[in-house]
């Protein structure tokens, strides 16, 4: 099997199905990177040509570049509790776009998301942990509200609307909105299956 190069793709709708037939490899036991993280894989790698920035959750179930069969230089990833923003991420993904040209930014939450479950559990008891932690709780509270605190399935949907805002915000995203606007980049939500290992995409 063979897996074009990244940069011969330069459109949103191609970078998404290069993403999704890699997972597709993952999932059926048969990628053609296999993971490899030896040092002779990075160099002969080459230059940096990535054709999507991925923005995931730190779950050490979640390694991005194994669930889509990418090999060094091919995405550029970042990890944060529950994918929260910040100004840092947030100018992470905005110099991959501008500066190498990637046209496809996709957030990828999962099920069973602790950071979510710590969200959920502040606002039904009122206990606001302590340190930088509160911070990460409380990008995430506004989804848990949303959904409603008491309701038995907030743990799903709360994930699922947590992709749906922070696609939203970056969407909106200053230097993000023309390109978006424009065609050349699009920012897409997508659900991690911990189970079957399938990436699936939300509102599409």
């Amino acid at each position: 099997m063979t897996v074009s190069h990244p940069a011969a793709r330069r459109t949103p709708r191609a970078a998404l199905a290069e993403l999704l037939a890699g997972n597709r490899r993952f999932v059926s036991g048969r990628p053609v990177h296999g993971h490899d993280v030896t040092a002779a894989a990075a160099v002969a790698s080459g230059d940096q040509q990535p054709y999507a920035v991925l923005l995931g959750c730190v779950d050490s179930r979640v390694p991005l570049e194994a669930i889509f069969d990418q090999t060094f230089g091919s995405i550029c990833v970042i990890r944060t509790g529950a994918h929260v923003l910040d100004r840092a991420v947030r100018g992470s993904v905005e110099y991959v776009v501008d500066q190498l040209g990637v046209p496809l930014v996709m957030v990828l939450g999962h099920e069973r998301c602790g950071a979510v479950a710590s969200a959920v559990d502040t606002l039904r008891s009122g206990r606001r942990p302590g340190g930088a932690l509160a911070y990460v709780v409380d990008q995430i509270a506004p989804a848990v509200t949303e959904v409603g605190a008491d309701d038995p399935a907030v743990h799903p949907m709360a994930v699922r609307r947590h992709v749906r805002r922070t696609v939203a915000a970056l969407r909106a995203d200053e230097l993000l909105a023309g390109p978006v606007t424009a065609g050349r980049v699009d920012v897409i939500g997508a659900l991690y299956d911990l189970t079957t290992g399938e990436v699936v995409l939300l509102d599409r």
